[in-house]
């Protein structure tokens, strides 16, 4: 199991059964989301260099530094483990399908603006983008290489956090109201408060 710190540029390697910390691998950028492909290699984007590195998880090494491009800051990702093929999330508005074994990336199908969670369903071949502005974005693999956009779903603004049931093939949002954004402190985000009492969760269906 992997934390991975985004202020330390770094993650840490997790012994699951002993609940002992069994080393770090220094990133050299800020990790985002990571994907696994059940195999030994632990797949993380680093948002701040456009890239995605392959960790060993045996070794602890970092193996592979694949750059993105055209994709700019990777955020969330997801994984076809069947057809080795990586989704990372990017914040200009498209998302990167990357060949886990070679790092070249096949394909940038559009997406909508301000990404933050990428899912893929292997039940369906859906791959699933929820982005700040209210939409979901929902692609279809038609092979390893081609990919679709089928509906850009209307949801709510700043419904970016997103969970997939594989079973129901469902997908969830989280959402909420927010308060206006204060000035940043120099070289910072906005960041909104959240107005108490306005959680909720929106599901979507086939």
């Amino acid at each position: 199991m992997f934390a991975f710190n985004g202020r330390s540029s770094s993650a840490t390697a997790i012994d699951a059964e002993k609940g002992t910390v069994a080393g770090t691998v220094p990133l050299e950028g800020k990790p985002e989301f990571a994907a696994s492909d059940g195999a030994g290699h632990v797949y993380v984007n680093i948002e701040d260099k456009s890239m995605i590195f392959d960790i060993d998880s045996r070794k602890l090494t970092v193996e592979h530094r694949w750059p993105l491009a055209p994709c700019e800051e990777p955020s969330g990702m997801a994984m076809d483990i069947k057809h080795r093929r990586l989704f990372s999330g990017c914040g200009n508005k498209m998302v990167a399908v990357t060949d886990a074994d070679t790092g070249h990336v096949v394909a940038t199908p559009p997406i909508g603006n301000g990404v933050d969670a990428t899912a893929f369903d292997p039940g369906t071949g859906f791959v699933f983008n929820s982005c700040g502005e209210g939409i979901l974005t929902v692609i279809h693999e038609d092979s390893p290489d081609k990919f679709t956009v089928v509906e850009s779903v209307k949801t709510q603004p700043g419904a970016r956090t997103m969970a997939l049931d594989t079973r129901t093939h469902n997908v969830y949002l989280s959402i909420a109201e927010f308060e206006p954004a204060p000035p940043p402190p120099p070289g910072q985000r906005p960041r909104r408060k959240i107005v108490p009492g306005t959680f909720g969760v929106l599901e979507f269906g086939r």
